[in-house]
């Protein structure tokens, strides 16, 4: 194992079923996509496994839960890190996994709820 490789077990979450292991040599986040086998699955949680060896505690892997997903077309950047869709719109969830509550499925372009964001000083 490369020092800086995690090995990650990929779990779908429904139906729950591991989909196998993979060397990842980033950090996987709720909100990140992974490409496995071919498929796009967004990541919605991240567990660590530990093992007491040698008198303290080790990594010993990962476990990631995720869903088939497909990788959104429309991002902003928002204080760092990416969201889906347009975060101008008042409805946007600013999260990496929803879009929004009216039009979760977008595009955000073109969307007849869209209300602009004020912006409080």
């Amino acid at each position: 194992m490369e020092p800086d490789s995690l090995p990650t077990e990929v779990i779908l979450t429904h139906p729950r079923q591991s989909l196998g292991k993979v060397q990842l040599d980033w950090t996987p986040q709720p909100g990140n996509y992974l490409d496995f086998e071919g498929k796009t699955y967004a990541v919605l949680e991240r567990r660590h496994r530990y093992q007491f060896k040698s008198g303290r505690y080790r990594l010993n892997n990962i476990a990631i839960y995720v869903q088939s997903a497909k990788r959104p077309a429309e991002k902003t950047l928002v204080e760092g890190r990416w969201v889906i869709g347009d975060a101008t719109c008042c409805y946007n969830a600013h999260s990496e996994i929803i879009r929004c509550a009216v039009n979760p499925e977008g595009p955000c372009e073109s969307c007849r709820f869209y209300e602009k964001l004020e912006v409080r000083s």
